[in-house]
């Protein structure tokens, strides 16, 4: 029987801790913030901040702060980009063979490469889960990549999805997300904002270059013509800042504060960014921006989930890799 070489892809996403523990979630913020492009500060002068201050005083905290999200599968970011890789493997048919890999934490890159190079596949596509490319996110998985053909002399070619930002089948997916909210909740009108939150990074990202900033912007754009909304019934938004540096602005517990200062009586927020609900949408929005924004006086907040493994989504990434594989 002739053996048909298949096309791999693996779906990348920025990782978990292994458990809900001091232990664990030390071990991958080590991981996380010890990666340069994450944080761009020389070895020297970062690695001793790193695990004398900042590991000590954050691992605990961050701990309880994943036990509130975490699941019977574990993390539910894990969960999701498996479950996202089985849809995938069904959607793509026996051509090809679906794998899942994190950054940071388990299931690393390099050893799901590895596995897959044992197959001999007749080439390996990498789709990294962000749909705007930024290089604490996108460029790190690659880095990855390119260490290991570098480290293992790898010669299966490999193909690099960059970015969808503007993607017509991701702004749909994000439409119809949002659409089938406002079937729930009626859509929004009067005294009522979309907010849409993007993960941030620091300033310095977008002048020296990195396109991550005018993407998000870009997204928005596309997706708010998309829903029909006005300048007035949304916010662009950038959360999870982290360190003393500049970050994009304006910020997402900014914003919150002042619509509810200004006595909004209703607020959606959908994160565009992530592809899959996890500690940044689940707590870090749901749980404490809608404290920050009713403490301020808001009324109606309400959450939209993520794609996640949903139809759409599932189908959205095999698209953009049959359009990778085809071009």
């Amino acid at each position: 029987m002739t053996h048909i070489q298949k096309t791999a892809v693996v779906i990348v996403n920025t990782g978990s801790p292994a458990a809900p523990t001091k232990e664990a979630v030390a071990r991958y913020l080590a991981e996380f913030l010890g990666d340069r492009r994450v944080v761009e500060m020389h070895p020297w002068l970062w690695k001793p901040i790193l695990h004398g201050i900042i590991i000590p005083r954050r691992a605990q905290a961050s701990a309880d702060r994943y036990k509130t999200v975490w699941t019977e599968e574990g993390s539910p970011l894990m969960a999701i980009c498996a479950r996202i890789a089985a849809g995938m493997q069904q959607a793509l048919g026996d051509g090809y063979c679906v794998d899942w890999a994190m950054c940071y934490g388990t299931r690393h890159i390099p050893e799901v490469l590895e596995r897959i190079v044992g197959t001999a596949p007749a080439r390996i596509i990498i789709l990294p889960l962000f749909a705007q490319y930024a290089t604490q996110t996108s460029a790190a998985v690659f880095d990855q990549v390119d260490a290991f053909v570098r480290r293992t002399g790898c010669t299966v070619p490999i193909e690099k999805i960059e970015d969808y930002h503007d993607h017509p089948d991701y702004i749909e997916a994000l439409a119809q997300s949002v659409e089938e909210t406002w079937k729930e909740r009626g859509k929004i009108e009067g005294n009522a904002k979309l907010m849409l939150s993007f993960h941030g990074v620091p300033l310095a990202s977008s002048l020296r270059g990195d396109p991550y900033e005018k993407q998000c912007r870009r997204t928005a754009e596309l997706l708010v013509e998309r829903l029909g909304l006005t300048c007035g019934q949304w916010e662009l938004v950038f959360q999870s800042k982290f360190g003393r540096a500049k970050w994009l602005e304006p910020a997402a517990v900014d914003v919150a504060a002042r619509l509810g200062g200004d006595k909004l009586e209703r607020l959606d927020v959908l994160c565009p960014g992530f592809s899959s609900d996890c500690l940044e949408t689940l707590e870090e929005i749901a749980t404490e921006l809608k404290g920050i924004y009713e403490d301020a006086g808001g009324r109606g907040f309400g959450y939209i989930g993520c794609l996640n493994d949903t139809a759409r989504a599932v189908e959205l990434y095999a698209r953009i890799v049959r359009e990778k594989a085809s071009a």
